[in-house]
């Protein structure tokens, strides 16, 4: 874990590469980095959960996000008491808990899909497969996205945006072998 990933107590040196940017660039980071990965895990438990119900489906991504959005937290509190060395203040850990929730959030869109398309008659199969493509669309989006914010070329832009997307196509393969 970086520093500069701890917030604007931690300093403001890092170990990667690119030179220290402002805490408003930091948190678009941080908040593109939740997104992303909150649409990887939604999707891969979309792939893998037991075709009960939609609404269990759903429950099932909500639950695990949070887990893992909760999990995330306590991570980087504990982790900010070592960059600090003191206790932390209740705004320290109100501060960290107030962010991460795009983890959470960005499985909305491939929720969304799941259930109007279930609503509009498809099969539970159809609408997981079709909520994991609109997560691929989503993933490849961003990739694009993140590619253009980045300043890239428009190689490495498809790069970022193909790289981004075979995670839903590895999520869509996997649903595939799973539940057939």
């Amino acid at each position: 874990m970086t520093d500069r990933a701890l917030g604007p107590d931690a300093g403001d040196t890092h170990s990667g590469d690119a030179p220290a940017t402002d805490e408003v660039d930091l948190e678009r980071e941080r908040r593109a980095a939740s997104a992303i990965y909150g649409t990887i895990v939604g999707s891969a438990v979309l792939a893998v959960a037991p075709r009960e119900t939609v609404a269990r489906l759903v429950a099932s991504v909500i639950v695990t996000l949070l887990i893992y959005w909760a999990a995330e937290r306590y991570a980087r509190i504990m982790a900010l008491r070592i960059v600090i060395h003191r206790d932390l203040t209740r705004a320290d850990v109100a501060g960290e808990l107030a962010r991460g929730w795009e983890l959470v959030s960005a499985s909305f869109v491939s929720l969304g899909v799941l259930v109007v398309v279930s609503l509009a008659g498809a099969g539970l199969d159809t609408a997981v497969l079709t909520a994991l493509v609109a997560s691929t669309v989503v993933l490849c989006w961003t990739g694009w996205r993140v590619g253009g914010d980045a300043h890239l070329r428009l190689g490495r832009r498809l790069l970022s945006a193909a790289v981004a997307g075979a995670f839903g196509i590895i999520m869509i393969v996997l649903k595939a072998h799973v539940h057939h």
